[in-house]
């Protein structure tokens, strides 16, 4: 068996890398739920042994809070509830969070970008944290508080929320939309660039699933997330041209006007989530005709997963490239290109976000276009990613077959990219989205009606 235990896997050399001296476990820990959805019993009774009896959070190590926060912790809460409660998966995840907890001492309550885990010590360098990564944290720590009863896991990642909810409310955002950097220092934004993808993008997702994990007793989510996506709507909302594909595009500046027509495949989570937030994970066909707001941000929804599939669908691979940007010039001859592709953009690495939003669009609508769809992404992934001796490997360039591979297979390909193709081939009670709310990571954690 290759590299078992190491954090990441190198597919075309049979080895793999740690993040930590020892490994922190990343790719077993991301897989286990994925494992247990799937009935891979055997592969899981491995994994969970090496948790058991291998896995050490008392490392000399620098981590990244989101990171660590979303695959380890998220993938130990996730397998604990899929396991039926299986104790050590709590005590591991008690232990992290635990561990985590320094990164949130600072004066304004934003944590740091990194904590050590042997100290419990954020690195107090002058660094601006991302805004999406303090703000998709919150599903796994107030998980952690629900299942232990210590509500300091909780307090901690909804202080960041009030924060975020003050500079709302004081008019330090536009129309909702975060800057994508904020200091921990003084809890201020410390740039004007707004986007959807990288920095931005799970921000805006947290805050609908922290009022679905609920139980929606916290309304106040739900407000920001709606003034949010009205934001989007008025500010980011873009066609292009000749065939007048709507995209999200970014406002460099901050400034409304003068959309930057540049989409990162990270944006492609949104279709899936305007979805969930018009049917609050509800099928179609069990709630009455939608109106207003929710019927709007329904056709959204659809119109963002289609631009995201056909960034599949235009190149020779069949596989979208990391980055796109989309022709928004109006006088476009009637048969020229609605995207182009950078050369540095060409790459892909697996990612799930456009299988997401597929996955939760066939869930709640019921049509079959979508499960068409991610048919014919996996036959790509097949055909171009997967390697005779076993794995998958990142492309270097989607645009050109046969298509040079990467020697790199990141972690979210199994926790996230493989378990939404099997739950868009599983029956509805695999993972129901009126009892699960998945992190980012795509780890399901339950809803629940808070215990505090």
């Amino acid at each position: 068996m290759d590299a078992f235990g190491k954090d990441e896997y190198q597919p075309l050399t049979h080895n793999g890398h740690d993040w930590a001296p020892g490994g922190l476990g990343l790719m077993i820990v991301d897989s286990l739920d994925t494992m247990l959805l799937m009935n891979l019993t055997e592969e899981y009774a491995q994994g969970r042994e090496w948790v058991a009896t291998k896995l050490s959070f008392d490392k000399n190590q620098d981590v990244n809070l989101f990171e660590t926060t979303i695959r380890i912790l998220g993938g130990l809460l996730s397998a604990y509830d899929l396991s039926n409660k299986d104790p050590i998966y709590l005590e591991k995840a008690t232990d992290l969070g635990n561990r985590l907890m320094g990164a949130f001492k600072t004066e304004s309550g934003v944590p740091y970008a990194s904590v050590t885990l042997s100290t419990g010590l954020a690195y107090k360098y002058h660094v601006p944290s991302s805004t999406a990564e303090v703000t998709t944290i919150q599903l796994e720590f107030k998980y952690l508080s629900y299942l232990t009863g210590d509500p300091k896991y909780r307090l901690a990642a909804e202080r960041v929320m009030q924060h975020m909810d003050k500079l709302v409310q004081q008019g330090d955002t536009t129309d909702g939309l975060v800057p994508i950097l904020i200091n921990p220092l003084d809890g201020t934004f410390a740039t004007s660039e707004i986007r959807l993808g990288s920095r931005g993008d799970s921000y805006y997702e947290y805050l609908l699933k922290q009022y679905l994990q609920t139980s929606k007793t916290e309304p106040h989510y739900r407000e920001m997330y709606d003034y949010a996506v009205d934001g989007i709507q008025k500010n980011l909302l873009a066609r292009s041209y000749p065939n007048h594909l709507l995209y999200i595009g970014e406002l460099l500046n901050g400034k409304p006007g003068n959309i930057h027509p540049k989409m990162d495949h990270l944006v492609c989570f949104m279709g899936g989530s305007y979805a969930l937030g018009a049917t609050e994970g509800v099928a179609l066909a069990d709630l009455p005709p939608l109106t207003g707001r929710n019927k709007r941000d329904l056709e959204t929804g659809r119109e963002i997963t289609q631009t995201c599939y056909e960034m599949y669908s235009m190149t020779a691979t069949g596989l979208a490239s990391e980055i796109v940007y989309f022709n928004d010039d109006e006088n476009t001859e009637p048969n020229g290109a609605d995207m182009a592709i950078h050369f540095q953009d060409r790459h892909n690495l697996l990612r799930p976000e456009a299988l997401e939003s597929i996955f939760l669009m066939w869930r709640l609508t019921g049509e079959e276009k979508y499960r068409e769809w991610g048919w014919k992404i996996f036959e790509a992934f097949e055909e171009h990613a997967k390697l005779p001796m076993g794995g998958y490997a990142a492309l270097k360039d989607v645009t050109k077959v046969p298509a040079t591979k990467e020697n790199r297979m990141d972690t979210f390909f199994l926790a996230e990219t493989l378990k939404y193709l099997y739950l868009l081939f599983s029956p509805d009670d695999v993972v129901p989205l009126d009892k699960y709310v998945l992190n980012t990571e795509a780890h399901p954690l339950p809803i629940f009606t808070p215990n505090w």
